[in-house]
Order: structure tokens, then C-alpha cells, then sequence
């Protein structure tokens, strides 16, 4: 049982380290303040290889594991969530679902576009009266000659008005229920497809997350993705994958979250020296510290079951569960040692405070992994 990095491991850690803090770091607040989806530095993850890192050569991908990839998530996220959700939704939801479920044929068309960040990917499952309840989905796919045509919105879809390539779940068989769901490609550009309304959110202000409105949008047979009726079996394996990305997100705000607080307890005096040096200061900084060591435990090891082949539903589960909710957790005592400079902009503990809250939402909520995590459990 090895918990360090290796050598290449390191070495990809400083790269994104290096890179966030140089092409990120300066545009955070503006980015986030604006809105504005950072498309220039995507492109350039798209250069250094990580938008595919997880992906074989041959696909135009890194060529490289679950580690390294969790690696440059925490990194990135670090840095700035908005980034770090980005990256994942595209290679770990739709880039995914292609490499999982997808055909050889439309592995190579859309994989090798998607891993070198020539094409920007995006996921659709979530709809407005269907969140955790996925298989109560309403989207529609129906069978015409040698076309399906999608009829329905998706909504809470990251990347959505800058994807190039989307995986859509739709509904096929309506007598079916989570069998009766089947996944399709859309490209940019399909007749009757479109982006719909961009949401104002809360925090990860600049990442894209909008609507996808399919009217009568017609997709040639052979994009049907995977076999009819295995779309929700399919994105739930999805899932086990992407969930171990959210880990990785929710690790490295957490750190952020904490080394912001760190640094400022050290600078920051009160009745004639450093906060630090407060017993009620040192506590929360210790905890901070060990549940943030113990999600990145749980992390990677999820990331290396995944690499080894293993099933990983309950241990990518347990990993986002804890790492969403010890991430809000830090942000939230990273706000309180800031005190009143914690609550203004001028200082980044509110922005992590912000941010850090869609990890416990996004890709199953809390109480759908201790749902998902008891299923495991009660299995024996």
C-alpha cells in the first residue's frame, strides 16, 4: 500500500501547479465577478494533455490513470473550481460515456477531438423535474427510419453553451422506467438543438452551466450511443467515474480553502500576536488539516481501484461523500479565521466559501451517496 506519488506523479503535479498559478490565478476574480467561461485556458489544458488524460494515446489522449488525473483536478481546483468542473464534466461525463459505452467507430471520431481539447465536451442527465430521480426523465428519443429525433430540455448541464460534443440521456421505451433510457451524441450545430438559459449561479460563477433544448432535433441512428435501453446502466458506470472527480474538486478547494486561512492566522494579530498562536485557531486549523489528508486518502484510493479495473461504486461514493462535505466544512472555518475579511472579496476564503457547495449537490447529492453507500454496505 504505497500512499505517495511517484516521480511522473510529482512531476504532473508541479506542471498544473505551475500552469494555475501563472494562467489562472491573476483572472480568478475576474472570471468569477464577470461570469466569464475562461476559454483561452481551457484551450491550453487542452495543449498540456489534460483535457484526455485519462484516455489511451491511440484517442489522442495522455495516456494516463485515475491518479494522475485526481492529481490535476486538485490542482486546478485549487486554484479555481470553476476550472476544475470544467475539466471534470467534460472527461469524466461525456468524454467518458463515449470511451465507455461508445462504439470503436465513435471512439475515434469524438475521443480524439474531445482528449486533446480541440472539442469541448458536455453531459446532459438532469432535467428540470428530474434531479436524483434520474430514471424519471422525460427527454424523449423516437425512431424514425434511420434517425432518432430528441424531443425535451436537460438543464444544470456544465459546459453547455461552449460543448462541441454532448451526451444526452433520453427516454426510448416509456414502459421501461431506468431500462427504457437510451444515450445519444449531439454535435453543435444539429437542427433543433441549442443552449438554452444560462444560470446566474451562487459560486464556480465561471464555469457554463445552462439548458439544452432538443425541439425535433434529428441525430443519425449510428449516434445512438451504446445499446438501446442501457443509457441509465451506463450512467450510473459513468457516475463512478465522475464521482471520483467531484472527490478530487472538493480536495482541492478544501486545500485551498485551508492554506488561505493558514497563511492569513500566521499574518493577521490580535491582543499583540498571530491568531496562530490561539489555541481555538490552532484546533480548527488541525482539523482542517487532518479531514483534508483523510478525503485525499479516500480519493485516491478510489482513483487507484479505478486504474486497476476494480469496481468502485461504494469507495468513489464514500470518496465524494466525505470530500464534498469536509471541503464545505473548511471553507466555512476558513471564512470564520478570516472574520470580517472573510466576508469580502478582497480575500479568496469567500469564494471558496461560495463554491464549495455544488460538491455536495452535483452528480448525487449527499443523500443519494449514503443511499448509494448503504446499498453497498448491506450487500455484505
Amino acid at each position: 500500500m504505497n500512499f505517495q506519488l511517484n516521480d511522473e506523479q510529482l512531476q504532473l503535479r508541479k506542471t498544473v501547479r505551475d500552469f494555475a498559478q501563472r494562467e489562472i490565478a491573476p483572472h480568478v476574480m475576474q472570471w468569477d465577478e464577470a461570469g466569464e467561461f475562461p476559454l483561452a485556458a481551457v484551450k491550453d489544458l487542452g495543449k498540456l494533455g489534460l483535457m484526455g488524460i485519462v484516455y489511451p494515446a491511440e484517442y489522442g489522449g495522455a495516456g494516463m490513470g485515475y491518479v494522475e488525473y485526481v492529481t490535476a483536478i486538485e490542482e486546478l481546483s485549487r486554484v479555481d473550481g470553476s476550472v476544475g468542473i470544467i475539466v471534470a464534466a467534460h472527461t469524466s461525463l461525456c468524454s467518458n460515456h463515449i470511451f465507455l459505452a461508445g462504439s470503436e467507430e465513435q471512439k475515434r471520431k469524438y475521443i480524439s477531438r474531445l482528449a486533446t481539447g480541440e472539442h469541448i465536451g458536455a453531459w446532459g442527465l438532469t432535467e428540470p423535474g428530474s434531479g436524483s430521480d434520474a430514471g424519471g426523465a422525460r427527454c424523449s428519443a423516437a425512431r424514425k427510419r434511420d434517425t432518432w429525433v430528441i424531443n425535451g430540455t436537460k438543464t444544470f448541464c456544465t459546459n453547455g453553451h461552449y460543448a462541441d460534443v454532448v451526451v444526452v440521456i433520453a427516454v426510448t421505451d416509456k414502459t421501461a422506467h431506468t431500462h427504457g433510457l437510451s444515450a445519444f451524441v449531439v454535435e453543435k450545430g444539429t437542427k433543433g438543438f441549442r443552449p438554452g438559459k444560462k444560470e446566474n449561479k451562487l459560486g464556480l460563477r465561471a464555469s457554463d452551466t445552462a439548458e439544452l433544448i432538443f425541439e425535433d432535433c434529428v441525430v443519425p441512428a449510428a449516434n445512438l450511443l451504446g445499446k438501446e435501453g442501457d443509457g441509465f446502466i451506463d450512467a450510473m458506470r459513468v457516475l463512478d467515474g465522475g464521482r471520483i472527480s467531484i472527490a478530487a474538486l472538493s480536495l482541492g478547494m478544501a486545500q485551498g480553502a485551508y492554506e488561505a486561512a493558514l497563511k492569513y492566522s500566521k499574518q493577521r494579530k490580535q491582543f499583540g500576536k498571530a491568531i496562530s498562536e490561539f489555541q481555538a485557531i490552532q484546533w480548527k486549523l488541525a482539523d482542517m488539516a487532518t479531514e483534508i489528508d483523510a478525503a485525499r486518502l479516500l480519493t485516491l484510493r478510489a482513483a487507484a481501484m479505478k486504474d486497476a479495473g476494480m469496481k468502485t461504486t461504494l469507495e468513489s461514493s464514500m470518496a465524494k461523500l466525505f470530500a464534498s462535505e469536509v471541503a464545505v466544512r473548511c471553507a466555512n472555518e476558513g471564512v470564520q479565521i478570516h472574520g470580517g475579511y472573510g466576508f469580502i472579496k478582497d480575500y479568496p476564503a469567500e469564494k471558496f466559501y461560495r463554491d464549495v457547495k455544488l460538491c455536495t449537490i452535483g452528480e448525487g447529492t449527499s443523500e443519494i451517496q449514503r443511499m448509494v453507500i448503504a446499498r453497498q454496505v448491506l450487500k455484505g
